[in-house]
């Protein structure tokens, strides 16, 4: 990631402060975990591991949308923004252990998945039964447990603050929970579905994008910091006109690194979106153009190669290629640079001071120009 971005998490005492409360809580957790069985400790040291990884990207928005909100470093509000920002840190780890469970993906960030560890360990040990169902349940408890914990510190965040406030700011989170889980369903509905209609798959794709990933990526992150700051509805507005299409420009950022990006930087193997079937805008619009210049060859080889588990390197190349050959990976690079104009024009009519204004616009800059 840029060390814009990295800089900015480092000030402030946000990246320590977020971090400190993460800490607490694997702590709590594996003394739970230890008093119950040693059996259940592993649960604890898999948490650890997920959240050591993360960019803190989407607490470094709600931190500095609170700054930009009237929040200043060591008033009474501080503590709660930063428990806040841990708890979507531990949305973001429950909602990566279920992904990689169902997308049976083998790395993230550069290490392997919790759900491959786990069968791994079943095999080691020799146990009974088959190792791959034991590594998929353990994955899907340590999920649950991350999401049981982030609603526990998002309680705890907004406790003792006034009422209304804490209404608010909960009602962000419990609406991004329900998105985001909606959004994973779209998703694996859309890997079911048969090709069709391009305009109808990319239509598809976009609602994937905006309820999985953009929405909690980076809008609800700003609203819920201005919600802690005790913004007003229009300032709320404000932030989700910043937040939706810069959230999707992230995403489809992240969809083009999933094909085109260097493993080494993105912790997955490079083609794993294509092997899993991911219906992503990329693919959309390169099925359109294959269709529209009538390139059945093109369209042959992307709707039998996306979605193929077996997909080899050579496979991942042919199709890369297709994708660059028929133009979308420049149209969705021109998506994206149309969604950031929208997003930095948004930022321009926002009334937000400095350093905050800085602050948000680097965070912006980091999340779509991105290398991991």
């Amino acid at each position: 990631m840029p060390t814009a971005n990295a800089s900015v998490v480092d000030r402030e005492n946000l990246r320590a402060g977020v971090d400190e409360a993460l800490a607490r809580h694997v702590a709590d957790l594996r003394e739970t975990a230890r008093v119950i069985s040693a059996d259940a400790v592993p649960l604890a040291d898999a948490v650890e591991r997920m959240l050591a990884g993360g960019k803190r990207l989407r607490a470094a928005f709600c931190y500095w949308s609170w700054r930009a909100h009237g929040g200043m470093p060591g008033d009474g509000r501080e503590q709660a923004v930063l428990r806040a920002g841990a708890a979507l840190e531990l949305f973001q780890a429950a909602a990566l252990f279920h992904d990689d469970v169902m997308d049976d993906s083998s790395t993230r960030r550069g290490l392997p998945t919790a759900h491959h560890v786990f069968a791994d360990q079943h095999r080691a040990t020799g146990r009974r039964g088959e190792a791959r169902r034991f590594g998929d349940g353990a994955a899907i408890l340590l999920g649950d447990l991350a999401l049981v914990a982030s609603d526990d510190e998002m309680s705890r965040a907004v406790a003792g603050l006034p009422e209304p406030v804490a209404q608010a700011a909960h009602s962000v989170f419990e609406v991004m929970r329900t998105e985001v889980t909606i959004g994973q369903y779209l998703d694996l509905v859309a890997q079911t579905m048969p090709w069709g209609d391009p305009e109808d798959d990319e239509r598809r794709a976009r609602d994937v994008v905006r309820a999985k990933s953009a929405r909690y990526s980076v809008e609800h992150p700003i609203v819920l910091g201005a919600a802690l700051a005790g913004a007003d509805e229009e300032a709320v507005a404000g932030c989700r006109a910043v937040g939706l299409p810069l959230g999707e420009a992230f995403q489809l950022r992240d969809d083009l690194l999933g094909v085109l990006g260097d493993p080494s930087t993105t912790g997955k193997p490079t083609g794993d979106d294509l092997r899993e079937g991911k219906r992503t805008v990329l693919v959309a619009r390169a099925l359109a153009r294959a269709t529209a210049i009538g390139d059945h060859a093109a369209v042959d080889a992307l709707t039998r190669g996306v979605g193929d588990p077996d997909l080899d390197a050579d496979g991942v190349a042919t199709l890369t290629e297709l994708l660059v050959r028929t133009g979308a990976v420049a149209e969705v690079e021109q998506l994206i640079d149309e969604l950031c104009t929208e997003a930095f024009a948004q930022i321009e009519a926002q009334d937000w001071p400095e350093p905050a204004r800085g602050a948000l616009i680097a965070l912006a800059h980091a999340a779509v120009q991105r290398t991991a």
